[in-house]
């Protein structure tokens, strides 16, 4: 197995939405024992340690419909600055989030050292609004849309730069709660999905045999990024997150789509958001997060 030199970076940011709690995610997750799992699997860690979050009381700007925008844009620039300097170091960057806001500083950090850039979007959700189509103006919602140079300039210019991914390099999995808005954007810029329909349907095998061969034959990648919210799975394994939404991909599934990207070797980068320990039981979703990460990174059943 290749050995890697993994550099964790914790997020501790919930200013993308309204429930507070999951600026504890990257804590929960180092509890679980991330650290350790992946050094059992002979790579090595050096764990960064937390970017600084500012604080922000939450309100909604009336003249953007967006929330807490200068925090974060103010916390992207650093995330992105952060992970640029990772990859460029030739470790691969482990972000722990954190809500699904944090996305578009990793994404700022990883595009700039690739030159055609893929990402798998692992979610419930597609995140894919604006200011204008959001019906919160919360921005956890509209980082992929951002990272594709799509919503508020403030947004998709973290580290002065747009896109950061082809709206064509896209494969999100797993969704099941998309938006009117969301679902126009997806049809005008070809943006390939796989629903729960497809993966009931089709199998978790093929979904991800397809989307490893359209990404790695079709569209040529040099690099793929792994953006997992934890509540792309069924929330009766991950009741610790704040959107979640009934009928998802199961556990073991997961571990599967892991497991197969791993023996792929496309991966690059990843990261794992979304975990609320005050939402949680026991520290539920963390262990599943860490249990993913294992696969990710070749761990296996036998």
């Amino acid at each position: 197995m290749n050995k890697r030199n993994i550099s964790i970076i914790g997020v501790p940011m919930d200013h993308g939405q309204n429930r507070r709690g999951v600026d504890m995610g990257p804590s929960a997750i180092r509890y679980a024992g991330v650290v350790d799992r992946i050094e059992n699997l002979g790579h090595t860690v050096n764990d960064e340690g937390d970017i600084q979050v500012g604080h922000a009381d939450g309100s909604l700007d009336m003249d953007t419909n967006l929330r807490n925008l200068s925090v974060i844009t103010e916390a992207m620039e650093e995330l992105g600055e952060k992970v640029h300097n990772v990859a460029a170091a030739g470790n691969f960057p482990l972000v722990l989030g954190g809500d699904h806001s944090i996305a578009i500083g990793t994404l700022a950090g990883i595009s700039a050292n690739h030159e055609n850039l893929g990402v798998i979007w692992y979610d419930a959700h597609t995140d894919m609004n604006t200011s204008e189509t959001s019906p919160s103006g919360n921005i956890h919602g509209m980082p992929l849309a951002a990272s594709f140079g799509h919503g508020h300039e403030k947004l998709t210019q973290i580290r002065g730069y747009a896109p950061k991914v082809k709206p064509e390099n896209i494969v999100v999995i797993g969704a099941r709660s998309v938006d009117p808005g969301e679902r126009e954007l997806i049809k005008e810029r070809g943006i390939k999905v796989y629903s729960m329909h497809e993966i009931d349907k089709l199998g978790m095998n093929a979904v991800v045999e397809d989307a490893i061969r359209y990404l790695k034959e079709e569209r040529n990648t040099d690099a793929v990024h792994l953006s997992l919210d934890l509540d792309g799975i069924d929330p009766i394994y991950t009741p610790g997150v704040g959107t979640p939404v009934p009928g998802g991909i199961s556990y073991r599934e997961s571990h599967l789509a892991m497991e197969m990207l791993f023996d792929a070797g496309i991966i690059t980068s990843a990261e794992f958001v979304e975990v609320n320990p005050i939402l949680d039981e026991k520290n539920r979703t963390a262990d599943v997060a860490v249990a993913l990460i294992g696969s990710l990174l070749g761990e296996k059943l036998v």
